[in-house]
């Protein structure tokens, strides 16, 4: 496609979470997937945005009238999270990191900032907003296709977990909520896929290089934002799959190019009113599993018409998406139902061409209208049926602002409508800040670390990248400057790909090995306490938590020789496997393999002298 011709338009939101404390109290930033000490129930409600309006996004969520369930720990979790006790004072050090970040995009830093109220009814945020403080405007940086502006970074608190969902609650757990995050807001300057995915990679490269981020997987994630002329600005909520990013910008343009082609297509059209058809008594008889348990729990067919739409609900819009999967996301989300059936995928799922008939007479169907159908409880029904409805006049408008879902193939789905400026209002419970950039120290960016890794270290590139960007930097300089005569090399890959390995081959996790755990290794290695060739079997017990130094430390050259050879004379006749056998067994832990293997094939040499 032609991307300039198309004029399109793509910018990147990206938040990074900070290490440390959470941003308005003293709670660690640490996850937890143990057992709950308490549970609190919820309702929340949209209020009015500073202007004296509720914002469209809130109002959605409140029509859904939920019960949220907060899940919290009595050692990890306080009264700051669960909205009982006003906010205690910004997070030094997470403000100190974002004004890092402004400085290396040569961002305008305000010399006063106010903590804002972002109105959220999902139940996200137990207070029913999210704080947030707008840091810096017009920073930049570079690609290769281009300056891509910054319009905004802000410092803000991230939401609850969520643990599950059902149509009548949302069970989430506290212990993300107010963990510190930088919200890094590009202008639209981003013109083609790739450069939105050079974009987002510039600046995750730029936040790593900052000490005081996290690291790891859903530490990060991006919002990407869309649009082509003549359509409207689409944001793509939480990609995670950074290589994705091209294909779900390349699929939204095939997406917004023809609902463009179907707004000029009904140009001289006008959509029928909204008139809900109870279809049930003629489908008693239909063999569609759907509709047949639907019935059997006193549910409801019910069905509208959509004039001039015949032949347009099948239109596909992205592969294996077409108008009707647009149709049934609204109804899905605003009513709760399974899906949808429309007259331009039927005769199908049991429904055969007598009762479409049936059911086009019942409704006034010309041979140009369609018809879309819902079988669930008349009430949620109704619901679904109506926003099919208006779904369906948005396309006589063009493309409705909306956030989205990407999915794994780089399709999408509807998520909520594009919330708006009335969800903001200011916090005042927090006082106004005064950013003090005077001592801000720009850190190493992490190119500059990867070169200095291979010049310093003699890392290898792809071992230098590795280690850099991974959560155990610090360690591992730490470790490289206290053991000078261990190889720098071998202390990375212990960090980083020995890990790996012991997730891939023993399925172990290796998330359970602490940085003391590491220091406590390093230090025994260096006291010749364990071999190096064991580090693997040390680090596998540190996981189980049966490491004991004892059952490690190495027997010296001269012992070790000696207690082999006692092993070889001991099993005269014994073939090299059974001795090594014997020996591993004698030895576990106190001699690699390959010692083992060189000290008897050793003393069998000698012995046939």
């Amino acid at each position: 496609m032609d991307y300039k011709k198309l004029g399109l338009k793509c910018g990147i939101e990206i938040h990074q979470q900070l290490e440390g404390k959470k941003l308005f109290c003293n709670c660690p930033t640490k996850l937890r997937d143990d057992q709950h000490n308490f549970e609190i129930r919820r309702k929340l409600r949209a209020v009015a945005g500073e202007h004296g309006d509720i914002d469209v996004a809130a109002q959605q969520e409140q029509l859904r009238d939920k019960t949220f369930i907060y899940q919290g720990y009595d050692d990890t979790t306080c009264l700051v999270e669960t909205d009982s006790e006003p906010p205690h004072q910004i997070n030094e050090e997470a403000l100190y990191t974002s004004l890092q970040f402004c400085k290396l995009v040569n961002a305008d830093i305000s010399p006063v900032v106010q903590v804002m109220r972002k109105t959220v009814v999902d139940g996200s945020n137990t207070s029913g907003f999210q704080r947030t403080a707008l840091i810096a405007r017009g920073g930049y940086i570079n690609t290769s296709e281009g300056k891509v502006g910054i319009v905004n970074i802000s410092l803000e608190e991230d939401a609850c977990k969520i643990i599950s969902e059902d149509i009548k609650e949302k069970v989430y757990c506290l212990d993300k909520l107010g963990i510190p995050l930088i919200e890094i807001g590009t202008a639209p300057d981003i013109k083609s896929p790739e450069q939105c995915l050079e974009t987002s990679k510039r600046l995750g490269m730029l936040l790593r290089s900052l000490s005081g981020v996290k690291r790891g997987l859903g530490t990060i994630r991006q919002d990407v934002n869309v649009s082509i002329a003549g359509g409207t600005r689409i944001e793509f909520k939480g990609v995670q799959e950074l290589r994705m990013i091209p294909t779900i910008v390349e699929l939204e343009v095939k997406r917004q190019i023809e609902l463009l082609k179907i707004k000029e297509e009904l140009r001289n059209l006008r959509l029928n009113g909204l008139n809900i058809v109870d279809l049930s008594v003629l489908l008693n008889d239909c063999d569609s599993k759907v509709i047949k348990k639907t019935i059997e729990k006193n549910g409801k067919i019910l069905g509208i018409k959509l004039h001039g739409f015949n032949g347009l609900i099948g239109r596909e819009l992205q592969p294996n998406y077409r108008l009707g999967t647009e149709f049934a996301g609204r109804a899905k989300i605003k009513a709760g139902v399974g899906g949808i059936f429309h007259s331009d995928e039927l005769p199908n799922y049991g429904i055969e061409e007598k009762e479409i008939k049936r059911i086009r007479k019942k409704l006034n169907c010309t041979p140009d209208d369609a018809f879309v159908l819902v079988a669930d409880n008349e009430n949620k029904a109704k619901i679904a049926l109506t926003a099919v409805h208006e779904r369906a006049k948005e396309l006589f408008l063009g493309i409705p602002k909306e956030v989205r879902k990407d999915q794994v193939d780089g399709t999408s789905r509807y998520m909520r409508p594009m919330p708006g400026a009335a969800r903001m209002y200011p916090e005042t419970d927090v006082p106004l800040i005064f950013p003090d950039t005077k001592e801000i120290k720009l850190p190493e960016v992490l190119e500059e670390k990867i070169e200095r890794y291979q010049k310093d270290f003699s890392l290898s590139v792809d071992l230098a990248n590795f280690v850099a960007k991974s959560d155990k930097v610090k360690l591992f300089e730490e470790l490289v400057e206290k053991y000078p005569k261990i190889k720098a090399a071998f202390i990375a890959e212990t960090l980083t790909s020995t890990t790996l390995d012991i997730k891939r081959k023993y399925e172990l996790d290796p998330g359970k090995l602490t940085e003391d755990n590491f220091r406590e290794l390093f230090l025994y290695l260096s006291q010749d306490k364990i071999h190096k060739d064991i580090i693997l079997d040390v680090l596998i017990d540190m996981i189980k938590g049966i490491f004991d130094i004892k059952k490690y430390e190495s027997l010296s050259t001269e012992e070790l020789h000696k207690t082999i050879k006692k092993i070889v004379e001991e099993n005269k006749d014994a073939p090299f496997g059974a001795l090594m056998g014997i020996c591993m067994k004698k030895l576990a832990g106190k001699a690699s393999g390959k010692i083992i293997s060189e000290n008897i094939k050793k003393i069998l040499r000698e012995g046939h002298k």
